[in-house]
């Protein structure tokens, strides 16, 4: 190992002028005209996931579920470890491609065909990759949409999440242009149309029985039921270290003179990171629906209708669309359960319920030709998978 000695430096600053001809702004994030179908980007920076960082994402959005909180009981079923939350997974992928994807985005436009393919235990490292399916260009005066597929890779280059996002994009339209490293077609990219799920061979222990509530199995799902959450989730201003500690870079998180400076709804202070929103949401229904959840399967289709800021109460309601027995298709007796989900803000779950009846699952988009007005309380909309063990016998 080569020891170095290590020599006090001088001070140089006060003897040089400074260059003010010489002077450079790094411009981060692509626009429209950056983006070509068929590219593939990989993004910058990797993340080692550690044991604290796992349990705590899982504990600050509130997951109930034991699986991503209890090593015992994640290795009793059958994983090597405990999981790190799907949340979590979903947050650090997308997050890692901000930089390529959406650090110029005007807004996010929704969430697609959402995978989890493998288990990400602790010591796990994920990198990220998206693939540019298609560019929709409205106008050179107005956004484009801009449809990527990402990938998840863990260290083994593993697919471990695959999903589809739309951004909305504008043209530079004479604004400075990043130099950001072009995007290839012969990048390694191991998408898949048809994605396998790879699961250990699953366990069903009976005697972690008192670790769970007994109405979260998958017999107590029954379709039609619409699950009204008891509480609320108040965001403070801890969405600003937790947008970079899940590694994205868009200013409008955590840069009040950036977002101070945006015109319009996005205007003002820093908008809280959607994929955190998005976590927070689902951890408040875990206590209902997922706590034994044995896999995410994911979710399709879903969108976050109104931003939220630090001071917002968050609040979520799941309908249950299907239950299906699945028998041993997973190795344990379980079932399927799909839902639709929504989220809410500054508002009690039950108030929104009764204030707005079955308006509040007709998707946001499709009011206007229905002749009704959206729900400015109603943030988020998604429907999700879910397998569930079945109860004890």
């Amino acid at each position: 190992m080569p020891q170095i000695n290590s020599v006090p430096f001088k001070e140089m600053a006060p003897g040089i002028s400074a260059d003010l001809g010489n002077i450079k702004k790094q411009t981060y994030g692509r626009y429209l005209e950056q983006f070509k179908p068929g590219e593939i980007f990989v993004h910058p920076r990797a993340f080692t996931i550690d044991r604290d960082f796992a349990q705590e994402f899982a504990t600050v959005f509130m997951d109930a579920n034991p699986l991503f909180l209890s090593a015992p009981y994640s290795q009793a079923h059958g994983f090597k470890d405990l999981l790190v939350s799907p949340l979590m997974v979903f947050n650090i992928a997308l997050s890692l491609g901000v930089q390529n994807n959406s650090e110029k985005a005007v807004a996010n436009l929704g969430y697609y065909n959402v995978q989890f393919l493998m288990p990400v235990y602790p010591g796990d490292t994920l990198t990220s990759r998206s693939k540019v399916l298609n560019v929709n260009e409205k106008g050179s005066d107005k956004p484009g949409i801009v449809h990527v597929r990402t990938l998840c890779m863990n260290q083994n280059n593993e697919v471990v999440l695959q999903y589809e996002r739309k951004i909305m994009i504008s043209f530079s339209q004479g604004k400075p242009v990043g130099d950001s490293k072009p995007g290839s077609k012969d990048v390694y990219f191991p998408e898949q149309e048809t994605p396998k799920i790879v699961l250990p061979d699953l366990k069903y222990p009976k005697d972690f029985r008192d670790t769970t509530w007994e109405n979260t199995y998958f017999e107590s799902f029954q379709p039609g039921a619409i699950y009204v959450h008891a509480n609320g989730r108040t965001i403070t201003d801890e969405h600003t270290p937790w947008t970079y500690r899940v590694g994205n870079t868009h200013p409008l998180h955590y840069d009040k003179l950036y977002s101070s400076g945006i015109s319009g709804p996005m205007g003002g202070d820093p908008i809280v990171y959607g994929g955190l929103v998005f976590a927070w949401l689902i951890g408040l229904a875990s206590r209902d629906i997922s706590e034994n959840m044995i896999w995410e399967l994911g979710y399709t289709e879903g969108y976050h209708t109104q931003p939220s800021i630090s001071g917002d109460t968050v609040t979520a309601i799941s309908r249950i669309l299907s239950a299906e027995d699945a028998g041993n298709k997973y190795g344990i007796p379980a079932g399927e359960v799909h839902i639709h989900f929504i989220g809410l803000k500054n508002i009690k779950a039950s108030e929104a319920l009764d204030k707005f009846g079955g308006d509040l699952f007709i998707k946001e988009n499709d009011k206007k030709k229905m002749g009704k007005s959206k729900i400015s309380e109603k943030i988020f909309e998604i429907e999700r998978k879910l397998v569930i063990k079945k109860r004890p016998s």
